[in-house]
């Protein structure tokens, strides 16, 4: 099983790694939901861990539709991520009427390649993500995190089945939505996924 652990700043990461992560999914303003880290800390946290950093590449909080300058932005972001070999990113870009943006999301995407692209949760904003499953692997998302459209993995855990049955081990469905060591087991058995993200989960 692999942990993510969802942190913001170095020391958090390293305290993760210490007590078993096995992936960061490394943000700042986490009370916003995240958005990207700065280069310094992606650097640092690149030199003295020893498990994969996956920075988010967010321009800023609130919704997931975004202007052209802060797609500029966050291409910029992900150059220079691929620049220094981190080896995945988590984005996610929707359409003003809340639908996945699959012409920005495989722009990043392109740009991104070889690093391993996740499409976070803003895949829980739409009212159909089973819809988009296929299209998200043609343009070649890695992984999807979600919490299944609910607050919690629990109360999302039948449509997260759904997404991994549709997803067919094309790409990997990551378990989101208070995720915790204290809950990790229950919601292994009840979700078929080896993938989970928590800020709490280790």
């Amino acid at each position: 099983m692999i942990k993510e652990a969802c942190v913001e700043s170095f020391e958090k990461a390293l305290e993760a790694q210490n007590k078993g992560a096995n992936r960061i999914e490394l943000c700042e303003n986490l009370a916003v939901g995240g958005t990207t880290p700065s280069y310094g800390t992606v650097k640092i946290c690149l030199e003295k861990l020893n498990i994969p950093i996956f920075p988010m590449v967010r321009a800023r909080g609130g919704n997931f539709n975004y202007s052209k300058d802060e797609i500029e932005i966050m291409k910029e972001d992900i150059k220079l991520f691929k620049k220094i070999g981190v080896k995945g990113i988590v984005l996610g870009c929707l359409t003003n009427d809340n639908k996945i943006d699959l012409e920005t999301t495989k722009e990043l995407v392109d740009l991104a390649y070889p690093m391993e692209v996740t499409f976070h949760k803003a895949i829980d904003e739409i009212s159909n993500p089973l819809d988009y499953i296929d299209a998200l692997i043609d343009i070649g998302i890695k992984r999807i995190l979600t919490s299944g459209g609910k607050a919690t993995a629990l109360e999302g855990k039948d449509l997260i089945n759904d997404m991994i049955r549709k997803s067919n081990k094309k790409l990997k469905i990551v378990v989101a939505g208070k995720v915790t060591k204290e809950n990790l087991s229950e919601l292994s058995s009840l979700i078929s996924s080896d993938e989970f993200h928590g800020k709490q989960i280790v």
